[in-house]
């Protein structure tokens, strides 16, 4: 059954023009297939580009290494899942998990400050070999390859750079182009109702950073052969513009070229943007030229950062995310259900038993009464022995996520940085595309009433 979860009261009557981001939202990827490819790659270009050892060609890609939201602390070689306070809550160095001393040995603040540029986020679906390579990388260069690979910094931004240029030169793009099926997810029923929309008034646009020619590539293979309502995907899109350059499409002021849908040629346009394709371009003249008001375009895409949060903070549309991850997340949540509950049924029995503690610690200390060691020693035994029985169900819980990093949305009890940012910045999100379309065009997605601290259920000291 499709789900669309609220952040923010969405009124989707109140929507003229739904703008969709391609890679990853209106088109899917077989995710793992690709971001292997991205791995073998990025090893390629450093091994012949940047004259690392070639042995690292040997290096095996596993895909449950990384999960979106991490950050990477480029300077000392540190993988971080943060809460959504920024405060750090799994860490690892190469591929070892840092224990807790050792990471308060080396931050003194256990909160990051994401602005500083030594920190880089995985934000996106296209980061997760980035982020798994340079866990290996480190684990390398702390191990036999110490006097052959650069420091951290280096490594970072060789991979950031050797990743951008195999977006750009067709390294990876040819690949796909040349095995469609399998690196893209076709799915018919994104496109039947996208067409429905279109009967009830919506204008649809797509915004990518994918170049012309790709863009097709995609939208012939995966978009044309369902179309029943339009003869051709230029038909259904009242826009797409290509080579956008998000997050710069939201908050600067560069200019639209028209292109030439036969040859991919372009010239420079002025005047009112009509009805076509376009590569560049901003938000700000979109917006003017189609007489909108911010609020009644809706944008979707998958990348919190370059699609939500700059779109959010400079330009004022509406946002939807895509959080791929998701479906499997609520699945997984369900298997430890029973677990969670045996969990909550042990706190339950624990928590009065630490009031109960702290309340014969205070009279101890308050009244020198020695007489109340014996019942402070047991009452210190008593949730000793439910932590023993908590600390094997946790680590079972955990194990049916992600065995490095646990879920994507929480960390621990506490929210991600990333599930943060998702319930700060998006509208609404959902698990695919396909689960916003399902809704009726003229859906009032409500927001729920999240109780605040005081509102809960009252516990007595």
């Amino acid at each position: 059954m499709a789900k669309v979860y609220v952040n923010r009261t969405l009124n989707l009557k109140r929507i003229h023009f739904i703008g969709l981001d391609m890679d990853h939202t209106l088109i899917r990827y077989h995710s793992e297939n690709f971001e292997r490819l991205a791995h073998s790659v990025m090893l390629e270009k450093l091994i012949r580009e940047k004259g690392y050892p070639s042995s690292i060609g040997q290096l095996q890609f596993s895909y449950d290494r990384a999960i979106r939201g991490l950050v990477i602390d480029k300077r000392r070689g540190n993988v971080l899942k943060l809460s959504r306070y920024a405060a750090i809550r799994v860490s690892y160095h190469g591929l070892r998990p840092i224990d807790y001393n050792l990471q308060k040995e080396l931050y003194q603040s256990t909160y990051i400050d994401l602005s500083d540029p030594n920190f880089d986020k995985v934000d996106t679906s296209f980061s997760i070999a980035f982020a798994g390579l340079f866990m290996q990388l480190v684990e390398l260069k702390e191990t036999t390859e110490s006097k052959l690979l650069p420091d951290f910094v280096d490594i970072a931004n060789d991979l950031n750079e050797v990743l951008d240029r195999a977006h750009r030169d067709g390294s990876l793009k040819n690949q796909v182009r040349d095995r469609l099926e399998d690196f893209i997810v076709k799915d018919p029923e994104v496109v039947q109702r996208l067409e429905r929309f279109v009967k009830h008034g919506k204008k649809l646009f797509i915004l990518t950073n994918s170049d012309y020619e790709y863009t097709k590539i995609l939208l012939d293979h995966a978009i044309l052969p369902y179309l029943k309502e339009h003869k051709h995907w230029s038909d259904l899109f009242e826009f797409v513009i290509t080579s956008a350059q998000k997050p710069r499409f939201f908050f600067d002021k560069l200019k639209f070229l028209r292109v030439h849908p036969e040859d991919g040629s372009m010239k420079n346009f002025e005047g009112t943007l009509t009805k076509g394709i376009y590569q560049g371009g901003c938000a700000s003249t979109f917006t003017q030229d189609l007489k909108l008001n911010a609020d009644e375009i809706l944008y979707i895409g998958d990348h919190i950062y370059g699609d939500i949060v700059r779109l959010k903070k400079d330009c004022a549309w509406r946002t939807a995310l895509v959080v791929e991850e998701l479906q499997e997340e609520i699945e997984k949540n369900h298997q430890a259900e029973s677990l969670v509950q045996k969990i909550n049924v042990l706190m339950d029995q624990k928590i009065p038993y630490e009031q109960e503690l702290d309340q014969l610690i205070s009279k101890k200390i308050e009244h020198n009464d020695v007489t109340l060691t014996q019942k402070i020693e047991f009452q210190t035994a008593r949730i000793t022995e439910i932590d023993r029985q908590i600390s094997p169900l946790i680590k079972e819980q955990q194990k049916i996520f992600n065995k490095y990093w646990g879920e994507v949305m929480r960390v621990g009890i506490e929210e991600s940085y990333f599930a943060h940012q998702v319930e700060r910045f998006a509208c609404v999100y959902m698990a695919k595309l396909a689960d916003l379309l399902a809704f009726s065009p003229r859906t009032y997605f409500r927001a729920p009433k999240r109780p605040l601290p005081h509102e809960l259920p009252f516990t007595e000291s």
